[in-house]
């Protein structure tokens, strides 16, 4: 089948199946943006990890979330428990009696959570791994030298949605007061990212801290708890000139400091999707990952990167990390200086 453009009903219910990561739950906003707009009339329901649910709370297209504790079902310890939270989620799923459910994640997981809600249109990519694409329905062909945003949105033309117009609908307002009792927020200041999920993905801090020295525009440092140790080395190394808020804002805090935000330096992390998503001028380092793929989505972003021949390697773990230490700081302050008019 190569559409279902022309199913016999709208649906009532529409369960998205997305629970993380960061970055690929804001790729996945333009997929609900269109869906909604194809099934006005219909509730949508999102499964979404423990610790990402808040990018999506109090959504007005989304009518309840599901959240999962998926890393609490990784330990064995926990198999019994497991066992018991599963069987409760799988019977309340098809207790909804979803008409449509979209699984975008694409693993075994995602694949069970999908056929267990008893669906009649369960759909998923023809790629996805992990033997999920056997609990599907209908199958959508993605790609992978595609970028996810684009990915998404096939399963969304499958569905007769109009994709022409790609848009990231965040919540209205997360928190339009966190300027006015941070002196940090107050006039101009570029955001600085030093954080990944890998420690490949990861720009020395010493490159930050030299590219915060060098720009005319306050530094503002964001990222979890674990950042903080390299927020401070940034801060040391550039004489001041960066500050740091990592570790001291929840998710919906940081998505308004890349808001007001001049523009955005970082490495292939969850919040440079964030900043794209925003329309925020991103610079983004780049070494064992693809831009093609997990780059800021959208123009008037710049990519910085190596020109080592092992790149990309798309690995976790590497001795030197040579692709990344290599992009010198000169380089991205260039970039950054060619693209902005500072006043």
């Amino acid at each position: 089948m190569d559409s279902l453009l022309h199913m016999r009903k709208t649906p009532g219910k529409i369960l998205v199946v997305k629970p993380s990561s960061l970055g690929d739950i804001v790729h996945s906003l333009p997929f609900l943006n269109v869906l909604k707009d194809r099934f006005p009339t219909s509730e949508i329901h999102w499964v979404v990890a423990k610790g990402f649910e808040c990018l999506l709370e109090d959504h007005p297209m989304i009518q309840r979330l599901w959240v999962i504790n998926k890393d609490a079902w990784k330990n064995i310890k926990n198999a019994g428990d497991t066992l018991i939270t599963l069987k409760h989620l799988f019977n309340n799923l098809k207790r909804e009696q979803f008409d449509l459910v979209a699984d975008l994640q694409g693993l075994l997981r995602s694949g069970i959570i999908t056929a267990a809600t008893g669906a009649p249109i369960r759909l998923g990519f023809e790629e996805a791994r992990e033997g999920s694409r056997y609990f599907y329905t209908h199958r959508v062909e993605g790609g992978k030298d595609i970028h996810a945003v684009d990915r998404y949105l096939k399963i969304a033309k499958f569905l007769g949605c109009d994709t022409s117009t790609v848009f990231f609908p965040f919540p209205l307002s997360f928190s339009p007061s966190l300027a006015t009792f941070n002196p940090l927020l107050s006039g101009d200041y570029a955001v600085i990212v030093p954080g990944a999920r890998w420690k490949t993905k990861i720009w020395p801090a010493e490159h930050f801290a030299k590219l915060a020295a060098a720009l005319p525009v306050k530094s503002v440092i964001i990222g979890s708890r674990t950042d903080k140790d390299t927020a401070e080395t940034i801060i040391s190394l550039s004489g001041g000139k960066a500050r740091s808020l990592a570790g001291m804002t929840n998710l919906k805090e940081l998505i308004e400091v890349m808001r007001n935000a001049l523009f955005v330096v970082t490495n292939d992390s969850g919040p440079m999707h964030i900043a794209a998503a925003l329309q925020k001028p991103v610079f983004a380092v780049f070494g064992p990952t693809d831009p093609n793929r997990t780059g800021p989505y959208g123009a008037g972003h710049t990519i910085i990167s190596g020109k080592e021949s092992c790149a990309p390697c798309f690995k976790k773990t590497c001795k030197d990390i040579r692709c990344m230490k290599s992009v010198e700081a000169e380089a991205v302050i260039e970039a950054i200086n060619n693209k902005m008019q500072f006043r």
